[in-house]
Parts: structure tokens; C-alpha cells; sequence
């Protein structure tokens, strides 16, 4: 009586882990198809481009996640149909199954952690830089270099732009003046102005009011003050004994000015990591060396 209920248990485990394995690859392909039909659907080339970069590594993350549960079902299947229950079989398949998905889902994180960046950097290139098209005549846009966008800018647009928190590309149609201003992430950050409502809030100065210890956490004040209304504000911070600060690469571009197709530069880091920032443009570079130098 006992055999019957356990092989009964285990070719309704089978069924279930079958019909799961089913289920979850459909899942993956479904949010995969999802998120190529969504970008396919964004018609405006900044659209497309804000899309992309806020969700096609984590949609990728979530269809690898279906694939990597959906593996370990299919792996829970083995020996159906021909294999009897054994409470020592039945807990190492699961274990192998689980590890399965662990291992799928690891080799997916290393990829779109270290490797997929990459393409992924000169797919977005490739939409920031390729010819807008004027939706009142059709025509081709020109867009702007460094120094004729400025006219086009507030002074607030301006002034982020040169603490490198945000940067904008300035498209004309020259032949009926019709303007169109995007805006994208820069090198360096810089939180939001409560006053201004700009980019351009950024820490001038740094003092540890309580060291940390062995038993309590210590106290670092962070004084901000915005670059173009020049409001300030201070933020405490608590510090741990073992703190990893990490400063992560912003890795975006910049237009080309006269001659100059590329500058690259290293910078290390207090912890000795490497970071590589990319500037189409000397100028842009100087400015940027001043400000993680100041």
C-alpha cells in the first residue's frame, strides 16, 4: 500500500515538474518576444534609447530566471516513467535540479554583467547618433557640436552640462529652425537641486563628525551645494567599519568636436580599480580631469 502511494506521489511529481518545464520555457521565450516587440513598437529613436537602457538587461534577467526554473523541472523528470520512488533518488534529483538552475542563472549573470554591456554600449550609441527626422516636413536633422548648442540651452541645461551630471544633444532642422533637445545621463553625478529643480547639486566638501569604532558606526556629514543657484544643504551619512566604497563607471559618449574622434582615460580608483571613461573630445576631457580632481 505504502509503494503504491509513493510511485502514485512520484508520476504526479513527474507530471506536475513536466508541465512546469512547459510552462516556464514559455515564460522565458514570452519575455523575450515581449521586450523585442516593445522596443520594435518605439518609433522615436530617444524613446527607444531610454526604454533600452532602463530594461533590457533586467528583462533579459527575468526571461534567463524562467529558463533557469523551467531547467530544473525538466531535470526533475529524469527517470520518468521508468524509475521507482527512493527518498534518497528523489532529494538528490532535486538538489541536481536546483543547481542546475543556479548554474544556468550564474553563467546568465556573468554574461550580462561583464559581457553584454558592451554591445549593449554601442547599441545605444547607435540610436543616440543616428539622424533625427523632423515630424513637421520629413526632413533630415543636423545635430549640434559643443559650441553651437549652448544658444539652444538655458543657463540650468548649461550648467549641468558642465559638472558633467547630464548632457544634451541639440538637433535643428536648418532649413525651418524646428529644435529638438534630448537629454542623457553624463560622466559624473550629480543629485537633483530642491531649489532649482537641476542636476547641478554636488558635494564640495566632506568631514567625519564621529569616527567609527569596533562596536558603533561612525558619522560622515557631505555638504552639497548646487552649481547654478548655488543653494546648499548637508546630509549625514552613517560609516561602517568595513566600507568597500565603489565608484562605477558611467560609461556614455559625447559628441565629436573638430578632429578629434576619441579620448580615452583611466582612471584608479583609491582601491586600486581601473575605471574607463570615453570622451569625443579634448575639451570635454580637460573639464571632466578638473572636476574629479577638485
Amino acid at each position: 500500500m505504502e509503494e503504491s502511494s509513493a510511485e502514485s506521489f512520484l508520476s504526479t511529481w513527474h507530471v506536475i515538474m513536466f508541465a512546469a518545464a512547459i510552462l516556464f520555457g514559455i515564460l522565458a521565450i514570452a519575455q523575450f518576444i515581449y521586450h523585442k516587440v516593445k522596443v520594435g513598437s518605439l518609433s522615436d529613436y530617444k524613446e527607444k534609447y531610454d526604454y533600452i537602457r532602463e530594461n533590457e538587461i533586467r528583462n533579459y534577467q527575468r526571461a534567463f530566471l524562467f529558463l533557469a526554473i523551467g531547467i530544473a523541472c525538466i531535470i526533475n523528470t529524469y527517470g520518468m516513467g521508468t524509475m521507482k520512488f527512493h527518498p534518497v533518488w528523489f532529494f538528490v534529483r532535486i538538489f541536481m535540479g536546483i543547481a542546475g538552475a543556479v548554474l544556468v542563472g550564474y553563467i546568465a549573470q556573468l554574461i550580462l554583467q561583464y559581457y553584454y554591456p558592451t554591445p549593449l554600449h554601442k547599441k545605444l550609441r547607435k540610436l543616440r547618433y543616428a539622424p533625427r527626422i523632423n515630424p513637421e516636413n520629413g526632413k533630415k536633422m543636423r545635430l549640434l557640436g559643443e559650441h553651437e548648442e549652448d544658444v539652444h540651452l538655458e543657463e540650468g541645461m548649461q550648467a549641468e552640462e558642465n559638472i558633467f551630471s547630464v548632457d544634451y544633444d541639440v538637433w535643428v532642422d536648418e532649413s525651418t529652425g524646428y529644435t529638438k533637445i534630448e537629454k542623457y545621463p553624463g560622466h559624473l553625478d550629480a543629485l537633483q537641486c530642491g531649489n532649482c529643480g537641476f542636476y547641478t547639486l554636488k558635494v564640495i566638501r566632506e568631514e567625519i563628525t564621529k569616527p567609527p569604532t569596533a562596536d558603533e558606526d561612525g558619522e560622515l556629514i557631505k555638504h552639497y551645494e548646487c552649481e547654478y543657484c548655488k543653494s546648499i544643504r548637508a546630509t549625514a551619512f552613517h560609516i561602517v567599519r568595513d566600507v568597500n566604497r565603489a565608484y562605477g563607471p558611467h560609461d556614455h559618449f559625447y559628441k565629436s568636436p573638430d578632429g578629434v574622434s576619441m579620448v580615452r582615460i583611466e582612471v584608479i580608483t583609491h582601491d586600486g580599480e581601473r575605471r574607463i571613461y570615453e570622451f569625443q573630445g579634448v575639451e570635454q576631457a580637460e573639464k571632466f580631469l578638473q572636476e574629479i580632481s577638485a
